[in-house]
């Protein structure tokens, strides 16, 4: 043990230490075959890795990309080494990289010896039915900045073998991305990959990635990045999500199990020394057999319809809004991390004893297996039981209230889906939407920007900041904005749809691609999601609420504004006035150049909260009567203007996939400025003068 350890973590490395090297793994190439256990492959070693969820593997992308810069990552077959200490089988088997994040990192690489982007992580299937032993993963968004160990695997003594090492975490980098691992002892070759554990709540919360050149020391990424990985289709259960349903079912099951007598993660839990506040002590928190129970009755269940599900239910259970940093919560289980040290001195058994009780309760995205709410409810009940009466008495409360709500939401489902407003019939849902702001310098032409994600009606006037930046170039942008939107999106997506993305800019502006941003999967993000443009401050016309109100069920009429049978025209302001209220106004010339941004302006001054318009097309001498004649053709076969930013989006796809029908839909825009859903009114703080 390094010198200067207090008694407390020397204790916890020692009771810690045979769980981690027990999951901790060799990666190296491939070998054929199933080796005999104990045996030893004679491969080079590329990194450390370790177990997470039965047939899962953790590590670096930098470990999984060593042999050649030519070969792909993704699909890219592993050897993997690993001793269960006695639990199972022993030796190596192989394993399939399943996903790399960042995802760009197929394209683009760091050079030889340069640190990889981060996150820097690889989440590897393993081929064959093993046996082994996983580790315990955090559940918190942030790590405690006190003493680790972490672990890899070393050659000191001529052979591979996992050691461990212990140091102190020094701060986080990477905008919470990646945390400082002390210089108390080195990171040696191999050791990339592997766990860095919490001594003071035993738990994983960081894997290894790099070393100072100079000194001991060096960098670890935060586990919680996993949740960053790719979201799945609509309707379909992601990756994180199933590897951590496998990974609290397997420590549930290793807990409630007679049949083995060695250590659980749940056992050393209760041996750790405790600190003066007495963590699992008393009635202010879950014993960790209690908090090992509720993670593993809450993967039973069926996974949340979306991050805001969780995010207000951690904060109905809180008492205030929980830590909006990122990366979202996209599991039950990431909800209890939330519930860490609640405000105002509740308990934190308390806390999370109110949201195991409201998860209970809740709409799930598909039926539960049959009995699954039930037994939830049951625990919680039983184990408020050792907690206070009027806890107890307010968790039965809370329990019939929460019945008595699912049964009434769902005999009003008519035309009505389970996490938001009502959506109507082909049109928007009604939560949790992504709002993009820009602003261009005057001087030069680079742009601040604001990513955040705006509560929508049920909470009027609820923005929540994600990430900001200032300076960048229109070609540095869809880069720039690629993580931001990123983590906005899963904090608004749900199983049912693609969350809006709402584009705030002055009409000078609009000309910005932003649908035709390839930021994930390839595709243009206005083919994966509605994308709308809204006008910074919102509609300016106290006529606005009234004509948002008649054009939404329509039928609708179209007024083309800035042309006349192809030829240039500026409208007067008493025409635009008098227009039908259900009137969607449609501009076809660029915006940034007049008539149409005077006539841009002036719509806004009407209180039009629907326009159609289009970016230049690529022959600028192209007539745009085609352009108008598809577009009255879809406003007619819509009918009315709440179902158009989704057909707008299936326009683009259609355009973007070579529809011969649809080409004149190319560079199509929607302005969207539903007064219902309150812009803020403040602008980012720029750059030094």
């Amino acid at each position: 043990m390094t010198d200067g350890r207090t008694a407390g973590s020397a204790r916890a490395f020692e009771l810690l230490e045979p769980l981690v090297r027990a999951a901790t793994v060799r990666v190296h190439a491939p070998v054929r075959g199933y080796e005999s256990p104990g045996s030893r492959t004679s491969a080079p070693t590329w990194g450390s890795g370790f177990f997470i969820a039965p047939g899962w593997v953790l590590t670096c992308a930098h470990v999984v990309g060593e042999g050649g810069a030519a070969v792909r990552l993704t699909g890219r077959e592993v050897g993997i080494t690993f001793s269960s200490g006695g639990r199972g089988a022993t030796g190596t088997v192989t394993g399939r990289v399943e996903c790399v994040l960042p995802e760009r990192l197929e394209e683009r690489r760091p050079a030889r010896r340069a640190l990889w982007d981060l996150p820097d992580l690889a989440l590897i299937r393993v081929l064959a039915p093993v046996s082994h032993a996983c580790v315990w993963l955090t559940d918190r968004s942030r790590p405690r900045f006190d003493e680790v160990a972490y672990f890899g695997v070393t050659e000191d003594l001529g052979a591979p073998e996992v050691t461990g090492r212990t140091t102190r975490l020094r701060g986080s980098a990477g905008n919470g991305a990646a945390i400082r691992l002390g210089d108390d002892d080195e990171i040696e070759p191999g050791m990339s990959g592997g766990p860095v554990v919490d001594l003071g709540r035993g738990e994983v919360v960081g894997v290894v990635k790099a070393r100072r050149h100079t000194g001991g020391g060096g960098l670890a990424v935060s586990v919680v990045q996993l949740r960053t990985l790719p979201m799945p289709s609509r309707g379909q259960t992601g990756l994180y999500r199933r590897v951590m349903q496998g990974h609290d079912l397997h420590h549930y099951d290793q807990h409630v199990s007679d049949l083995d007598t060695r250590r659980t993660w749940t056992d050393v839990h209760g041996e750790l020394p405790a600190p003066e506040a007495g963590p699992f002590e008393g009635r202010g928190r879950l014993t960790p057999g209690e908090r090992t129970t509720l993670c593993g009755l809450l993967a039973e269940l069926p996974p949340p319809g979306s991050s805001e599900v969780v995010r207000a239910l951690a904060e109905a259970a809180r008492g205030e809004e929980p830590d909006p940093q990122p990366p979202a919560p996209l599991s039950w289980r990431d909800g209890l991390g939330l519930l860490h040290d609640p405000p105002g001195g509740t308990g934190e058994a308390a806390a999370m004893l109110r949201y195991a009780t409201d998860v209970s309760v809740a709409d799930h995205r598909e039926p539960p297996s049959p009995g699954a709410d039930e037994e939830l409810w049951d625990w919680v009940r039983a184990t408020a039981e050792r907690l206070w009466r009027p806890l107890r008495r307010e968790l039965g409360e809370r329990h019939e209230r929460g019945l008595a709500e699912r049964e009434r939401r769902r005999r009003a489902r008519a035309g009505r889906g389970p996490y938001g407003p009502v959506r109507p019939a082909g049109g928007l849902p009604g939560g949790a939407s992504v709002l993009l702001e820009a602003w261009a310098h005057g001087w030069e032409d680079v742009y601040d920007w604001r990513v955040s994600v705006l509560a929508g009606p049920a909470h009027p006037g609820r923005v929540t900041p994600v990430d900001s930046g200032v300076r960048a170039t229109p070609a540095g942008l869809p880069e720039a904005l690629r993580a931001p939107l990123a983590e906005a999106f899963r904090r608004c997506d749900t199983h049912e749809a693609a969350a809006l993305l709402e584009v705030a800019v002055a009409p000078e502006l609009f000309g910005l691609a932003v649908d035709e941003w390839t930021l994930m999967g390839g595709a243009p993000l206005g083919t994966q999601r509605p994308v709308v443009l809204r006008h910074p401050g919102g509609p300016a016309s106290p006529r606005a609420p009234e004509r948002w109100a008649r054009v939404q069920p329509g039928p609708l009429l179209d007024e083309r504004i800035d042309c006349a049978r192809g030829r240039p025209r500026t409208p007067a302001p008493d025409w635009l006035a008098a227009q039908p209220d259900n009137t969607v106004a449609v501009h076809c010339r660029t915006a940034a150049e007049e008539p149409t941004l005077g006539a841009l302006h002036a719509l806004r001054d009407a209180g039009y909260g629907v326009v159609v318009g289009r970016r230049p097309p690529a022959d600028p001498g192209a007539p745009c009567a085609p352009f108008h004649r598809g577009l009255r053709e879809e406003l007619a076969e819509a009918g009315r203007a709440e179902v158009l930013p989704p057909r707008l989006q299936a326009l683009r796809a259609r355009a973007h996939g070579a529809d011969p029908d649809a080409y004149w839909a190319a560079g199509a825009v929607l302005v969207w400025d539903d007064p219902a859903r309150a812009l803020p009114e403040d602008e980012p703080l720029q750059g030094d003068l």
